[in-house]
């Protein structure tokens, strides 16, 4: 029988003697609930309607029919595991009780208590046999949990419009690696590829004229872990595909990830058009040449916005799945930390949750989509500030200099960002001179006029230049220099990331990222950024803010339509020693404030369908201005341009108290999560 909440009655089946009426009457002076049974078919009946556990008589179960019973137990579902308090003259020890085997297998979770028994053993073993079964019930939570993420993956899975599958290489007949076999696929894999019923087959059965080709392609795949994008056409169904390959980590998987679509019809356009340019005379040819190359360079733009559309969606998805893991291993990490194993692994989880948000804050920032702190920004005291830092990560065989101007006027940025960016243009320098070599880092302003090829607004900026004398780059890896996971490093080496996400933070500033580079001549990479109005001291004084302190119990009213998300935040509020009351958005929200709820402050997220954060905030303030709003936020499109105090998500334990701790105090909370080093 299936329940959603917990019953913490205890069944009681003593038919000889007192013990029922003396079990029951020491549980309700504990102040617990209990029935007493006359008969094993009764228990088995209460059992039905639910129970914390049972309390039986061992004669109970030894001299009755205990097949329904039996039954019973082995019909529970599989978080399900009934406590049951055996009440035994003999005791559980198999030398004074040699049937204690037969009721360990009937009952299985079974606890035994010798008679005569003091009240408080019997209290004791009772709120044990309460905090087991409240554990089974968060268990089955996590488990429909778990199985509804399943379902919402699996239909985006067969209802996505592109093709995908994986792969997985096998040692064939011709040596290692000579063959793979697909082991997923979606539905769009048929109609992209004209092939039905792939998974189990293998390509050489498939397509063995041209299997060849398709395997060392992937070969290449697996051994590199260089993603790729390619287009090809697959001869058996004479259809053009554009193609996407990366390995599926770890690599001792063997298994390589592909995502395409049919674009048969635009190639063979592209080959009709080919054709007809090829009998225009040559100077309509010339004119058509120049405009193809426009629309190349509009692709390729296209392109990139694209990709920065995507990964920002994923990115943003990605926060809210880190923001419940987070929070749990926190709590956990709290909760077992004088075990010494639990406490070593939930660290360990909580270190690669970190690494994990550092790459989504990475993806972010070259979708443009990660909110940024921006203000006045001294660039010469930044630069000299990481001179250490600079000069310990490029090493000693790399002579350092800066060239730092007196004059140089604020620039707007983010410093926490604009110094990721900067250390990761010197780290890749460093990487490419081997042998050693002379870095330059050169600060300088510089205005800009209409009609730029930076593209960018007149004006004047500030200019970063970090210039190597490196092994340099030739035009076609310089072209590709800024595509996410695209790396010229070693495998393991490097993400393919940091060009792309310093490519982002230029265009999200409103300033522009330029490189330049010949093959033994070393590359010059220029970072653009306006020039500030403001005061750089304002934001040196913001940037080194004090502790937050520690708040006052609060009532809260929490708001997210993420189920999972809004769980581990009140699990995690609830540990800081604050009242919640949840709501699943912003309607359910307004409607519990109208039925006079009271609370100190409202914590929700942005991203919430039909009504936004800003948009709830706003309501809230008209209908109680001095009640507290903090807005949490995956990404919400970019930077968040409201008065409001922010919390960027993914956020620990430690970040929601410090966030919670100043929004009380009056200061101003943004990206507390992003600014925690």
């Amino acid at each position: 029988m299936k329940r959603t909440t917990v019953s913490e009655r205890a069944l009681v089946l003593a038919p000889r003697g007192r013990d029922a009426a003396v079990a029951t009457e020491m549980l309700a002076e504990a102040g617990l609930e209990a029935r007493a049974c006359e008969t094993l078919a009764d228990l088995v009946a209460e059992l039905d309607r639910g129970a914390g556990y049972a309390i039986v008589t061992e004669e109970a179960v030894a001299t009755a029919d205990v097949r329904a019973l039996s039954r019973w137990i082995g019909e529970q579902e599989e978080w399900s595991d009934v406590p049951f308090i055996l009440l035994t003259s003999r005791g559980g020890g198999l030398e004074r009780n040699p049937a204690a085997v037969r009721h360990l297998e009937l009952l299985g979770n079974v606890t035994f208590l010798e008679r005569p028994f003091h009240p408080t053993t019997l209290i004791s073993l009772a709120r044990a046999a309460i905090r087991a079964r409240r554990r089974q019930y968060e268990a089955r939570a996590r488990i429909v949990s778990i199985r509804e993420s399943e379902a919402r993956l699996r239909t985006l899975f067969d209802t996505m419009d592109e093709g995908f599958c994986v792969i997985e290489f096998l040692d064939g007949p011709i040596g290692p690696l000579s063959d793979y076999v697909h082991v997923q696929a979606n539905p769009a894999y048929e109609r992209h590829t004209g092939i039905a019923n792939v998974v189990g087959q293998k390509v050489r059965d498939m397509v063995g004229d041209e299997a060849e080709g398709w395997i060392e392609l992937y070969r290449g795949v697996l051994t590199s872990g260089e993603a790729i994008r390619f287009e090809r056409e697959l001869v058996a169904t004479r259809r053009h595909l554009e193609l996407a390959a990366f390995r599926v980590e770890p690599a001792s998987r063997r298994e390589v990830a592909v995502i395409f679509q049919d674009v048969t019809e635009r190639k063979r356009a592209e080959i009709a058009l080919r054709e007809l340019n090829e009998t225009l005379e040559r100077r309509v040819a010339a004119a058509i040449d120049e405009r193809e190359l426009a629309l190349a360079q509009l692709h390729e733009a296209q392109k990139l916005e694209t990709i920065g559309q995507l990964t920002g969606g994923v990115a943003h998805d990605f926060n809210n799945l880190l923001t419940p893991i987070t929070g749990a291993l926190d709590l956990l990490g709290k909760r077992y930390a004088e075990d010494a194993r639990a406490a070593r692994l939930i660290d360990g989880a909580l270190q690669s949750a970190e690494r994990a948000k550092t790459l989504v804050q990475r993806l972010l920032q070259f979708a443009r989509r990660q909110a940024l702190e921006t203000r006045a920004v001294d660039t010469v005291a930044l630069v000299e500030g990481m001179r250490d830092l600079i000069a310990s990560s490029v090493g000693g065989r790399v002579e350092l200099k800066l060239v730092l101007p007196d004059d140089l006027p604020p620039a707007l940025a983010d410093p926490n960002q604009l110094e990721l960016a900067l250390l990761n243009l010197c780290v890749n320098a460093r990487d490419a001179m081997p042998e050693g070599g002379r870095l330059t880092v050169i600060a300088a302003t510089e205005a800009i006029g209409p009609g730029s090829a930076l593209r960018l607004a007149p004006g004047a900026y500030v200019r970063l230049a970090v210039i190597d004398t490196g092994t340099g780059m030739d035009e076609a890896t310089l072209a590709r220099a800024i595509e996410p996971f695209y790396s010229t490093k070693e495998r393991g080496k490097g993400t393919g990331l940091g060009l792309s996400m310093v490519h982002g933070l230029a265009a999200q500033l409103g300033g522009a990222f330029v490189m330049t580079s010949k093959p033994g001549q070393g590359t010059r990479a220029d970072l653009y950024l306006p020039v500030a109005e403001r005061d750089a001291e304002a934001g040196a004084r913001q940037r080194a803010g004090e502790r937050i302190a520690e708040t006052r119990p609060l009532a809260v009213l929490l708001v997210d339509d993420e189920d999972l998300v809004r769980t581990g935040t009140a699990e995690m509020l609830r540990d800081l020693g604050h009242q919640v009351t949840e709501a699943s958005d912003g309607a359910a929200a307004l409607a519990a404030l109208d039925d006079g709820l009271s609370v100190d402050a409202v914590l929700t997220d942005y991203m919430m369908p039909r009504t936004n954060g800003a948009e709830l905030a706003a309501e809230i303030h008209r209908r109680r201005p001095d009640l507290l709003v903090l807005v949490v936020t995956g990404y919400a499109g970019g930077d968040l341009a409201l008065e409001l105090p922010q919390l960027a998500k993914p956020f620990r334990r430690a970040d929601l108290a410090a966030a919670l701790a100043a929004l009380t105090s009056g200061g101003k909370v943004v990206r507390l999560a992003e600014r925690r080093r």
